[in-house]
């Protein structure tokens, strides 16, 4: 059986005046273009990252590095800027947005390689 699980049914409140919004902060950034190749694949859509709760520490017994932080693993993903800073509206998440640069192509030919 599956069960499509919303905020609501967890039992847990994202208003303003909530103690679990206290402290959420996060960015919202639309991703880069890949440097390395030359597809545009998924850099329309616009991503909300939360901003890192505790700093990283390592493990007493195999030295990784890691954190009781689990909103670092979160990314949630949108079609415009306007539904990311809805959606942090709406949870009283405190988001930071980045505007994304212009992008700047450099119009050479083939040719020029060899002058």
């Amino acid at each position: 059986m599956t069960r499509d699980w919303n905020i609501g049914s967890l039992g847990l409140d994202f208003r303003r005046d909530s103690p679990q919004s206290r402290g959420m902060a996060a960015r919202i950034y639309q991703r880069p273009k890949n440097a390395m190749q030359s597809g545009k694949a998924r850099t329309q859509e616009w991503l909300l990252e939360f901003a890192p709760a505790e700093a990283k520490k390592p493990d007493p017994v195999m030295g990784w590095a890691g954190s009781g932080d689990t909103q670092a693993q979160v990314t949630l993903r949108f079609a415009s800027q306007a539904d990311a800073q809805a959606y942090a509206d709406k949870y009283g998440i405190a988001a930071e947005m980045h505007s994304t640069p212009p992008r700047r192509l450099k119009i050479q030919a083939y040719a020029d390689n060899f002058r």
